[in-house]
Parts: structure tokens; sequence; C-alpha cells
């Protein structure tokens, strides 16, 4: 009887493996079939044009996006800039200092902020930057991006800090530091590769979004290094060519997706590879 029990549990255990087995190379084989629609539609446009000049005007071939990667990067830059600090500060403080009905607010104002859709944070920017600056810009669209990159950058920060084992801190505070210099010279650098890969995805995260910049950035078809104007940026290239009747236009938005998908894959990667270089380090 046991060993009937035995079997059949065992049975049991390796058709759910199966099944998870199953579940998996499905999620993986969508995204290569993704992927791969991708770089067979776009690949064709990708040139040297194509990364280094400006779009052409409305019913002209040819151009390219260089604009918009340049305006992403600023874009990208200035939500950086704001969200960093905030994000990393704030899940240093939940994680370390962080008690009591404030701390819980914050927790709880972060998991709702996660869950509400791009675009109202996109309505929000404009009416708070754009109405009060009397124009779009790379700035309202970076603090609308900085606005859905604050959210995860708490949590993570505050999961990544609380995994480091304790004995960082008795051992930092048994020498007699304060507990502030405790925790930017023994807590952070020691969950700098977590924090990194949480930097990394957030800014992934940023770059492809599409319905803030709609109404904060706006887009810009020529060169603006000015974060107080009109911007492109890829994700609006993309929207703006595919509503377009234009073939042409068409097959650029294919490979401005991929550019952009590029972008997203290289981040995600370089997220990994500072985990891997962290665990080794502490191996």
């Amino acid at each position: 009887m046991d060993a009937m029990a035995l079997r059949r549990r065992r049975l049991r255990g390796a058709l759910f493996e199966g099944l998870c087995a199953l579940a998996s190379f499905a999620g993986v084989g969508i995204l290569l079939a993704i992927l791969i629609y991708i770089v067979r539609q776009g690949a064709g446009a990708l040139d040297l044009a194509f990364f280094t000049a400006t779009p052409k005007p409305v019913g002209e071939t040819g151009g390219g996006i260089a604009n918009a990667i340049v305006g992403t990067l600023l874009i990208v830059a200035v939500a950086a800039a704001i969200a960093l600090p905030i994000g990393i500060g704030a899940g240093i403080y939940l994680a370390e200092f962080g008690r009591g009905r404030f701390a819980d607010l914050v927790r709880l104002v972060a998991d709702v902020l996660t869950g509400v859709p791009s675009i109202v944070i996109g309505i929000l920017a404009y009416e708070l930057v754009v109405v009060t600056m009397h124009r779009f810009s790379a700035l309202a669209g970076g603090v609308a991006l900085a606005a859905l990159m604050l959210p995860p950058l708490v949590r993570t920060t505050e999961e990544i800090l609380r995994l480091v084992p304790g004995e960082y801190r008795e051992a930092a505070l048994a020498l007699g530091a304060p507990r502030w210099r405790t925790v930017l010279t023994v807590i952070v650098p020691a969950a700098t590769g977590g924090l990194i890969t949480g930097v990394m995805l957030a800014l992934a995260r940023a770059a492809g979004e599409t319905a803030p910049l709609l109404f904060t950035a706006f887009g810009n078809n020529f060169w603006n290094l000015n974060p107080g104007q009109p911007t492109a940026a890829l994700p609006l290239q993309i929207y703006q060519y595919v509503i377009s009747p234009y073939d042409d236009w068409h097959r650029q938005a294919w490979a401005a997706a991929l550019v952009l998908v590029t972008i997203v894959f290289v981040l995600s990667a370089l997220a990994r590879l500072a985990t891997r270089s962290t665990r080794r380090g502490n191996q």
C-alpha cells in the first residue's frame, strides 16, 4: 500500500512538473515567435540612414529615427534623474528606518501606484506640468515616466535591502558606526547588484511606454536637446507611423519596434549580468 501511494505521488509530481515545463515552453515560444516576427518585418528597413537621419516629410520615402532615439534617451534620463534618488531613498527608509503608520502608508501608495494605468499617469503629468508650462516637453514626459518608475523602485529597493544578512548590520553597529553610516557604507554596497537590477528593469519599462508621452512629450520630427521643448521618442514614432496610411512608414515602424525591443533586451541583460556578478562576488 505504501509503495502504491508513493508511486501515485511520484506520478502526480511528474505530471505537474510536465505541465509546468509545458507552460514555460509555451510562454518562451510565444515570446520567440513575437521576436522573430518583429525581426522579419523590421530588419529590412535597418540601414545607416535609419539611425542617422530624421523623418522625411509626409509622402516622401526614406528618412530615419535618429531624433527619436536621442529623444528617448533624453526623456528616460530626465525620468531617471527624478525617480532614482526618490525611489531608492524611499526604499532605504522603508527597509531600514520605516516603522509605524507612515511607513505602511508609503507601502500602500507604492502598491496602488503600481496598478495605475500609464495613461492616467500621463493625464496627471499633463495637468501638472504641460498646463503649467503651457507647452509639451521632454521634462513633462520625464515626470510621467518617473511616476511609473517610482513604485517598483521603492518596493524593489526595500525587498533587496531586507535580503542583506542581519549580521552585517550587527557587526557595523558593534564597531561603533552610527545607523546612517552602516546603511550607506555596509548595507547599500552589499545590495548593489540587486539595486542595479531594479534600476535597469525600471528603465526598461519606462523606455517602452507610449501612452504617457502622448500627453506630455507629444513628439517632434526634428532634432531637439532642450528638455523644455516637445521631443520625439521611439514609442511615439512607432505609434505615429503605424496609424499612417503609408507603407514606407509601416516598414519603418517595424524597424523602430525592433530597435526599441533591442534596447529593452539590452537593459534586461545588463540587469541579469549585474545579478550574476554580485552572486559570484558573494560566493
